[in-house]
């Protein structure tokens, strides 16, 4: 029995779509535990180049049960559109199942995080104005709204209520924004109900049945542990856990059925959003690596906004791999790195004149953090079309070596490209 977590070691954009779809033809389940549409996994495949913002990265395979869990922030009109876009693609149905306990992200949600992005001007996160942290702010905050709360009327009348209440005080005194009617959101929600109401069921029993079972179940990450409110570089985190520790929480599995957890790691780095970013780039060099790198450039898969670039961070994906639980690594965009005579890696800090190699600084030392670069050999070579280890030029070898031993963690399979295909396992 295989309960495997694919998750992210950075900044999120590591390549985690891409593994969970190149794994999943291996699996019974792809489970979203976390997060919602606020960020995507690109994935090529024969059907063509997709962004999945919201479903499941395994619904490219028919026989794969897609589960959307109980943690995650579930935008239903984002989810049907993904759907009626594969299938208008020629993609075949895929099997997908909502758990009646996850949360509705509202029009409400989405409206505060552009007003509230709007507001703060320069001093901004970053969001994606996707809806995320006000989602997340009701539902700790105890009024959120869950997919069976969806086929009672009654209490979906009186949970909306609940939640304007409050809301409708702040967009009028701090946002000059009219108010908001339940009745008027009641109306839309009934409509998404009816749609979405073939999928729905009891998730978490769906997959302990499985487990019990031996069947193959993967747990598909979003963003990276850098992302993370409680460990990662917050504010400028999304609003629910990125780690693989909180996967069997949100996806509803014991916390101890994972055996395998994948840390997807880029062979360089990049981020999308605000926050410190130690190895960043500027200029030229940033601007050659973002358009060479990936399908189509380093470019947000939901935004589109041009992704902030660096050079590979060791100390801050040790960290990141530390707090995944890591029991392998898979390190993506290798073949990237081509164009280069030399490589470099930023292997430690200086901070306040000492050298940071075994933690990660919290917040608010990082911005005083400065990168200490060594330089590797490049290998100046297409290694695109390689699919074995011992095939690749020395030097990206070696780039490999040096990662594993940078991150204490084995790297077991090397992205070269972005098709599925284009991957060498060790």
């Amino acid at each position: 029995m295989t309960v495997t977590a694919i998750v992210g070691a950075n900044w999120g954009d590591e390549g985690k779509g891409k593994m969970t779809d190149a794994l999943a033809g291996a699996s019974s389940f792809v489970v979203r535990y976390q997060g919602g549409s606020n960020a995507g996994h690109t994935i090529i495949n024969d059907y063509g180049k997709f962004a999945l913002h919201m479903l499941p990265s395994g619904v490219f395979y028919p026989n794969i049960t897609n589960v959307i869990g109980p943690g995650t922030a579930l935008d239903v009109d984002v989810l049907l559109r993904e759907r009626d876009e594969l299938l208008a693609r020629g993609v075949p149905e895929p099997r997908i199942r909502v758990s009646d306990r996850a949360q509705i992200v509202l029009p409400v949600h989405r409206l505060f995080d552009e007003l509230e992005e709007d507001r703060l001007g320069g001093a901004s996160f970053g969001s994606t104005k996707r809806g995320i942290a006000p989602f997340y702010a009701d539902k700790y905050a105890k009024l959120g709204i869950q997919v069976a709360d969806l086929y009672d009327e009654e209490r979906l009348l009186q949970r909306l209520e609940q939640s304007l209440a409050a809301k409708n005080v702040l967009l009028a005194e701090l946002y000059n924004r009219e108010p908001i009617q339940a009745r008027e959101l009641l109306a839309h929600l009934k409509v998404q109900a009816e749609k979405l109401l073939p999928f729905v069921c009891d998730t978490s029993s769906l997959l302990h049945g499985a487990y019990r079972k031996g069947e193959s179940i993967l747990l598909e990450g979003q963003l990276g542990a850098l992302r993370d409110p409680d460990h990662g570089i917050y504010p400028y985190s999304t609003s629910s856990s990125t780690l693989a520790g909180y996967a069997p929480v949100g996806a509803g599995l014991p916390p101890y059925a994972i055996t395998r957890i994948i840390a997807v790691v880029k062979a360089y780095s990049s981020c999308v959003g605000a926050g410190p970013f130690v190895s960043e780039l500027h200029g030229a060099g940033a601007d050659q690596l973002r358009r060479l790198g990936g399908d189509a450039g380093e470019y947000g898969a939901l935004t589109g906004r041009p992704r902030r670039m660096g050079w590979f961070d060791a100390v801050a994906t040790r960290y990141g791999c530390m707090l995944q639980g890591a029991t392998e690594a898979a390190l993506t965009n290798l073949d990237v790195l081509g164009y280069l005579d030399e490589i470099p890696v930023c292997t430690s800090y200086e901070l306040d004149g000492e050298i940071i190699e075994d933690s990660f600084p919290v917040t608010a030392k990082l911005n005083r953090a400065k990168p200490i670069l060594q330089r590797l050999p490049g290998w100046r070579s297409d290694i695109s079309q390689i699919r074995r280890f011992d095939e690749l030029p020395e030097e990206a070898q070696q780039y490999v070596r040096f990662v594993e031993a940078s991150i204490g963690v084995k790297v077991s399979s090397v992205s070269v490209g972005p098709n599925r295909e284009q991957l060498i396992m060790r």
